[in-house]
């Protein structure tokens, strides 16, 4: 490159990133106006909208999550020690006795047994610990604007800002994931919307502050999801070697009679319990070289929060720690 090149490369560079900014920022405002509209048909006040909405520009930062990919996969095993602690299952006890009387009301209403609502609070935000430090209007913003999964986050976003109109939270308090996740049991506000409960009766569905309100949302969530009450998530087996490999899969269910006909024991190789009305599926998350689970209906209940065996199992086996003393 020549000299002169090489001065009118250095030059017009940051010209070039300065046009890329700008073209970005009015890409974002046409984008902003034309949600606005949309915004205020289904019922956002414009007050409210103008507000939430002032000054945010996109969060690189967000974006960049949203398209980076894992640079490896993690085992089941890997991923379970990261999210099952010996401290996470300690906190999680305590906090079991701590709030035993409140869940166990909850659980008269809601059907879900308190071990659950604790062990997904533990996995989900260690404990209300971790809720996510974005701002979650910005955040819906920048990814709805970005375009790749629009017409999600754009009703993800309507969902946020009705929340802030109907008075639930503060805007400088409306804090989540990368993705819009909220509070202390990570809402997506679409959730919120559906199955966040005003337990207290304030007037408020605070799922970021109030105790009451985070456990009675998780439980109305997993009760309207299908969750069947006094029944237990599943439990770790141990195979027979001629097993059929094919069996395990979610999509095929079968009594738990016929599991033990077949030769499934429990993890210890002690016959299976004789629930005549228990059905169940074989899950093997690490597939068949890592530990076999018989998943049962809650099970599936639970994937409905996360779509994840890794997630699932993992909330299973931290709920058993949790009362396993």
């Amino acid at each position: 490159m020549t000299k002169k090149l090489l001065r009118l490369s250095l030059f017009t560079l940051p010209l070039t990133i300065m046009s890329i900014g700008l073209a970005h920022a009015e890409e974002f405002s046409v984008w902003k106006n034309s949600f606005r509209q949309q915004a205020l048909s289904q019922g956002i006040n414009a007050q409210v909208f103008d507000a939430a909405m002032a000054g945010i520009s996109p969060i690189q930062k967000v974006i960049s999550l949203d398209k980076k990919q894992p640079e490896r996969k993690l085992t089941f095993a890997q991923y379970q020690n990261n999210v099952i602690s010996q401290a996470r299952i300690n906190q999680g006890r305590a906090l079991y006795r701590k709030h035993y009387a409140l869940l166990k009301e909850i659980e008269a209403k809601y059907g879900v047994q308190p071990q659950y609502v604790i062990a997904l609070w533990g996995i989900e935000t260690s404990y209300g610990n971790n809720t996510g430090g974005y701002d979650v209007v910005p955040a819906l913003a920048t990814l709805a604007w970005e375009g790749r999964r629009r017409d999600f986050f754009e009703d993800e976003l309507i969902n946020a800002l009705r929340i802030l109109q109907e008075g639930h939270i503060q805007q400088a308090d409306f804090k989540g994931s990368w993705a819009g996740a909220m509070g202390q049991n990570q809402f997506m506000p679409s959730s919120f919307k559906a199955y966040a409960v005003d337990y207290t009766g304030d007037g408020r569905r605070d799922i970021w502050t109030t105790l009451p309100d985070v456990f009675a949302s998780t439980s109305n969530y997993l009760a309207k999801s299908g969750w069947n009450a006094g029944e237990r998530w599943g439990r770790e087996v141990a195979l027979s070697r001629n097993l059929d490999p094919s069996l395990a899969d979610l999509k095929i269910t079968k009594p738990l009679s016929e599991w033990a006909r077949l030769g499934v024991t429990t993890r210890w190789g002690q016959p299976l319990p004789t629930e005549p009305n228990l059905s169940a599926s074989l899950v093997q998350p690490d597939g068949p070289n890592g530990s076999s689970y018989l998943a049962y209906n809650n099970y599936k209940t639970i994937m409905k929060w996360n779509r994840s065996t890794y997630f699932a199992t993992s909330v299973g086996i931290l709920a058993d720690a949790i009362v396993a003393q």
